[in-house]
């Protein structure tokens, strides 16, 4: 026997007549999970909670049936979609699916029923896509992910969780201590994603002086400001069509927040000195090392745009729990120093092996590089001994 998947059902309609008729009758399904919206901008802000099936209705306040369904199909083309409608005008159907949607049913004293019979074909095939999914994620290729080194269970997560979201558009939110390789695995979202051939550009907040900011993530026309002597091109133009990733997010001041919130919801972008809305097609991936709630809480950072941010999270683990990850990652760093320094390639010894495993990595990877390349020109001999591992005064607790 198939398992059996719990259908997340989102219903997109302003008459709460209907909506509780509707949600009533499917709830008596205890593998129906209903979540009704009633207008577009709430359902659009809440389609990161990943729907499996929408019900839309035709006619909503603040936009058309067809509208949302476009911006579904952007979003993701899987979620499935029946629109609810009073029209039976034939090219009124005929729009619908043209924009993507799975069945079409006019509002009657049988839409339940309609409704009903609907769902439980289109739950066959998206609990099918489940199925695969899950048996695609208990296999991880390391091919393609062979920039993120280790394989203790903690990393394993992490390239599960990547698996689950390069294939999308979602905004994704990277945390993690610093040095952990926030980076690295932004990347590694980007180069197995559609938009793998597109530009992915990086941009540190914490490393722009404030004054520029907006320049340097929008650009500016000639004359903008004093200074402004050609125009320029910002990182969010320049990552159109591909992805930008902009780490310490946390450190962006709090006046520019709601411009970048503005851009995340109608992804258009304006130069500074200019009034022309630039149209962009762009993935975006932020990190943190901040607690971003409790810099909400100090004022320091806006509420929706950390919830606008949150689309899809991934948190890395420190290294110190990441157990003989430590031992591969020092041994892939020796040999890339020596390789690149023209040194005779060097081993590591059991003791020395023993002292980083022992050790709480403060810096996480990005310490870790720097003692195996310290220990590297400190060793005298062929194979890195206990002694050439050496640790800041601040972060060595190692024996």
């Amino acid at each position: 026997m198939s398992k059996k998947y719990v259908t997340r059902i989102f219903l997109v309609d302003d008459d709460p007549i209907i909506t509780r008729f509707i949600k009533i009758s499917l709830e008596q399904n205890d593998l129906y999970d209903v979540h009704v919206f009633e207008n577009g901008k709430d359902f659009l802000n809440n389609l990161h909670l990943a729907p499996d099936i929408v019900i839309i209705d035709y006619n909503l306040p603040d936009m058309s049936g067809v509208e949302i369904l476009q911006r579904i199909k952007e979003i993701n083309p899987d979620i499935r979609t029946i629109l609810l409608s009073g029209q039976e005008k034939l090219e009124v159907v005929v729009e619908a699916y043209n924009k993507g949607v799975n069945n079409y049913i006019i509002k009657n004293e049988n839409v339940v029923f309609e409704l009903n019979n609907s769902l439980r074909n289109l739950i066959d095939s998206t609990n099918l896509r489940k199925e695969v999914i899950e048996l695609r994620e208990q296999i991880i290729d390391r091919n393609r992910y062979n920039a993120i080194l280790g394989e203790s269970k903690p990393v394993l997560q992490v390239l599960k969780l990547i698996q689950k979201v390069e294939n999308t558009n979602l905004i994704t939110l990277i945390t993690g201590e610093s040095g952990t390789g926030k980076e690295v695995v932004a990347a590694s979202i980007h180069y197995n994603s559609p938009r793998s051939r597109k530009p992915f550009v990086p941009v540190n907040m914490a490393a722009i002086p404030v004054d520029l900011i907006e320049s340097e993530l929008f650009g500016h026309e000639k004359g903008a400001f004093t200074g402004a002597t050609y125009k320029r091109i910002g990182k969010f133009e320049e990552a159109n069509d591909g992805t930008i990733f902009l780490d310490e997010i946390g450190e962006m001041p709090l006046d520019l927040q709601a411009k970048l919130l503005r851009v995340l919801q109608d992804s258009k972008i304006t130069r500074v000195g200019s009034n022309k809305e630039i149209k962009l097609d762009i993935r975006v991936i932020a990190a943190t090392n901040k607690d971003l709630g409790q810099r909400v809480r100090e004022g320091k950072f806006r509420e929706d745009l950390m919830y606008r941010l949150q689309g899809f999270l991934i948190h890395l683990p420190p290294l110190r729990e990441r157990g003989n990850d430590i031992i591969i990652l020092a041994k892939s760093f020796l040999a890339a120093f020596c390789k690149s320094n023209k040194m005779p390639f060097k081993t590591i010894s059991n003791g020395a092996a023993e002292r980083m495993l022992r050790h709480t990595w403060p810096g996480n990877v990005r310490e870790l590089k720097s003692v195996i390349e310290r220990a590297a020109l400190l060793s005298d001999s062929q194979q890195i001994e206990t002694d050439d591992i050496l640790f800041t005064e601040s972060g060595s607790n190692a024996a």
